[in-house]
């Protein structure tokens, strides 16, 4: 075998591991991906439905995620990429008592973090979303700097960045093993070859907790499945992300939006979840998710479905991710657990953890005391 070595080694070319190598590259130190698909954002990036929201329930997600709006919404004037942004806003539609005061509750918070968004009343969320069944509306929450992008463009155009700043990717190599030294990594085993480096990073998205029990630590990281769908492209006739926290007869939320190219790209949280990595559709899906955005918004009746597929959410005990040293193993660091926002916290947290683990930043504790793999996971994401 060839012994391959670098300063840094990022295990998983997805959404978290390519936008990190060319921020990493960007300080000046050399680093290099291994990824045991063909090419980039073969795992669960390719799912990803495109939705960038920096309204969260938690301080560090709101934060990393103001940082990837801010680095997406400037993609083609600063990198010359066109990666589909559009700022058509996020809207979460009210029909429940119980609904309005929980979204009301967590806009004190959210306001706090100076988000733009607020409570509207249902003439607004009409006149926002034309046609939309206002039979119960209350009205809803509206952030209007959220939006959306491609991901297929967006990793893309990070794999061009990481390219042209040197970085070097292993594909079709699974790591299959680690020796350790005194607690550290010393040798990365792939089928093919061996690599050295003073910083490995797990960011294997639905596989870290398998990456993590080579090295015999347990990363509480469990994969479930979502569906997603698109339709045919027509005019445009609505802006904002569209989401429904209802509960239907065999799912929890869904949600919905118009991309640049004026097709629905829209996805359902099942419930129950289905744990696990099978990525196969079901025959369940469609007539659900479609029943239901027909009732929410009849205009939707006559636009075709073109395709639908199925990802993972890499899911923690709390529904946060995990970031961070790992606790047994010294150069073994976490960015692990996206739980299904791994697309839109990608950029963000690649940025700032580049200004962290190179130029020892301590300018975003709160963000990894926050996401730390020795937490409690005693919380509760809201807004999942």
């Amino acid at each position: 075998m060839t012994m391959n070595n670098y300063d840094i080694i990022i295990i998983g070319a997805g959404s978290i591991g390519v936008p990190l190598s060319y921020y990493l590259a960007r300080k000046n130190v050399s680093v290099a991906v291994i990824e045991k698909n063909c090419s980039v954002g073969r795992g669960q990036n390719r799912a990803a439905i495109g939705g960038i929201r920096a309204t969260h329930s938690n301080p560090a997600k709101i934060k990393i995620c103001q940082r990837t709006i801010d680095i997406i919404s400037r993609m083609d004037e600063e990198y010359g990429f066109d990666v589909d942004w559009y700022k058509g806003g996020y809207l979460f539609a009210v029909y429940t008592e119980k609904h309005e005061q929980e979204l009301r509750k967590l806009l004190e918070f959210q306001k706090h973090y100076h988000l733009n968004i607020n409570w509207i009343k249902p003439a607004q969320v009409e006149r926002i979303i034309p046609g939309i069944n206002s039979a119960g509306l209350r009205g809803g929450t509206y952030s209007p700097d959220d939006g959306s992008a491609s991901p297929l463009k967006v990793i893309d155009a990070y794999y061009k960045l990481a390219l042209d700043t040197g970085v070097d990717f292993y594909f079709k190599e699974e790591v299959i093993d680690f020796e350790l030294n005194n607690d550290q990594i010393e040798t990365i085993i792939t089928e093919q070859n061996e690599y050295s480096a003073d910083l490995v990073i797990n960011a294997a998205g639905g596989n870290a907790r398998d990456i993590g029990s080579l090295v015999n630590t347990d990363i509480p990281v469990y994969p479930d499945s979502h569906e997603g769908g698109i339709t045919e492209p027509v005019k445009r006739f609505f802006d904002p992300m569209l989401i429904d926290l209802r509960e239907g007869s065999i799912s929890a939320n869904y949600y919905f939006y118009q991309n640049v190219e004026g097709q629905i790209v829209f996805c359902m949280t099942p419930n129950p979840k289905i744990p696990g990595k099978d990525t196969y559709c079901t025959s369940e899906f469609l007539p659900e998710v479609i029943r239901r955005m027909i009732d929410l918004y009849p205009r939707l009746r006559n636009i075709r479905v073109r395709r639908t597929w199925r990802g993972l959410y890499p899911m923690t005990p709390d529904g946060f991710p995990i970031v961070g040293f790992d606790p047994k193993v010294k150069n073994l660091f976490l960015t692990v657990g996206m739980c299904g926002h791994g697309f839109m916290l990608g950029p963000g947290l690649g940025d700032i953890l580049a200004e962290v683990l190179i130029d020892s930043s301590d300018a975003y504790q709160d963000i990894l005391q926050n996401l730390s793999p020795r937490r409690n996971f005693t919380g509760e994401e809201k807004l999942e």
